[in-house]
C-alpha cells in the first residue's frame, strides 16, 4: 500500500532498492549501494560538516550541554574522533542529505511502512595512537532494536521499523574502518553476547564495508554492529541518518526547534515531526518488482517536489 492520500508527502522512489539489492538485505540485514550520492554532492556535504566540526570545537563548551551550534554538538571529541550529533538542523546540505528522496525510500522500503527521522550524526576519526594493530580487533557490538518488537513479514521479506542508512564520505578501503556487522543477525533472536563469541570463533560471519567515496550502507537496527577499526592513515568520514516507524520519538538529546519547526513544508512534516498515532503507511512491494530508477539529486531540503493525492495502490 502507497501513501494515504488524504496526507501531503514528497516525491521519493518505490521500491527504491533493486530485486539483488533488496534479496542482500533479506539475507545479511544489510545492504551496500554504491553511488546514492555524487562526487560534488560528497565535496559539499563533508565540506559542510567540516564547517560544522570547526565552529563546535571553537565553542568553550561544544558538548550536550553547552550553547551548540544550530542543535548540533560533540558527543565525543577527542584529537583522532569527533562524533557529532544532532544535526537535523545544522548545516543545509546534512538536512538535505537526511532528507535525500532516494535514501528515505530505501529506508521505507525495508521499513515496510512511512519513514520519521529519527536522529542525524556524523563519525570523522582516523587511527587511535592507543590501538595496538599486532591484536585481532574487537568490536563494540550492539543492536538498536529489539527483534520481536521492531520487524515483521509481508510477501516472504523481513522489515525492520529502525534503520539507518550511512554514507561514507572518504573511500572505505579494507583497513579505513569500515562499519563490522555480524551477516544475518538481524534475523537471530538469541542472546547478543552469545552471537558475538560464536562471530569472534569464526570471523567469516563479521562482514566490513569497503566501498567508494558517496556509497550508503543501509542496514536493519536489529541487525548486530559496530564501528570497524581504522588500521591506515586514512580519515574516515560518514554521514548517518536514523528512520524510525512515525510514532516513534526523535531521540538525539532533543527535539528540533521551534524556528526550525516553523521552516518544515507541509508535506515534509511527518518526515521530520512524525505522528502521534498508529497510521503506518504501509509500504510493501515484492521481490520482484521492478526497481523505481529515477535519478535523484541532493538538491535542497525545503524544495522537494510534492506529490499530488493519489489513490493508495498495492504493488
Amino acid at each position: 500500500m502507497q501513501d494515504n492520500p488524504s496526507q501531503p508527502t514528497f516525491d521519493r522512489p518505490f521500491p527504491a532498492l533493486t530485486s539483488a539489492e533488496r534479496c542482500h538485505f533479506e539475507i545479511y540485514g544489510y545492504v551496500v549501494v554504491e553511488n546514492t550520492l555524487t562526487s560534488d554532492e560528497v565535496v559539499a556535504c563533508k565540506a559542510a560538516l567540516y564547517r560544522l566540526r570547526s565552529e563546535l570545537r571553537s565553542l568553550e563548551d561544544p558538548s550536550a550541554t553547552g550553547p551548540r551550534a544550530r542543535g548540533a554538538f560533540m558527543d565525543i571529541n577527542h584529537p583522532h574522533h569527533c562524533f557529532i550529533a544532532n544535526l537535523i538542523e545544522s548545516e543545509p546540505e546534512l538536512i538535505a542529505y537526511a532528507t535525500h528522496p532516494r535514501l528515505v525510500g530505501m529506508a521505507e522500503e525495508v521499513m515496510g511502512e512511512e519513514a520519521r527521522i529519527n536522529e542525524i550524526n556524523a563519525h570523522i576519526n582516523s587511527l587511535d595512537p592507543d590501538v595496538d594493530l599486532t591484536v585481532a580487533a574487537t568490536y563494540g557490538f550492539h543492536r538498536g532494536a529489539d527483534i520481536d518488537f521492531s520487524s515483521h513479514k509481508r510477501d516472504g521479506l523481513f522489515h525492520c521499523s529502525f534503520v539507518k542508512n550511512l554514507t561514507n564520505l572518504t573511500d572505505l578501503r579494507p583497513t579505513d574502518g569500515g562499519t563490522v556487522v555480524i551477516a544475518g543477525s538481524h534475523k537471530v533472536n538469541l542472546p547478543r553476547e552469545q552471537i558475538i563469541a560464536a562471530a569472534y570463533k569464526d570471523r567469516t560471519m563479521i562482514h566490513h564495508v569497503v566501498a567508494p567515496a558517496g556509497s550508503t550502507l543501509l542496514f536493519a537496527e536489529s541487525l548486530i554492529h559496530a564501528t570497524g577499526r581504522i588500521e591506515s592513515d586514512r580519515e574516515r568520514v560518514i554521514l548517518i541518518c536514523g528512520y524510525g516507524a512515525t510514532m516513534l520519538p526523535y531521540w538525539e538529546d532533543g527535539d528540533v526547534s521551534d524556528a526550525f519547526r516553523e521552516r518544515v513544508p507541509p508535506y515534509l512534516r511527518t518526515l521530520f515531526l512524525g505522528k502521534s498515532h498508529w497510521t503506518r503507511n504501509q509500504r510493501h512491494r515484492k521481490l520482484d518488482q521492478p526497481v523505481d530508477d529515477r535519478h535523484f539529486v541532493l538538491g535542497k531540503w525545503d524544495e522537494r517536489t510534492r506529490l499530488p493525492p493519489r489513490d493508495p495502490v498495492r504493488p
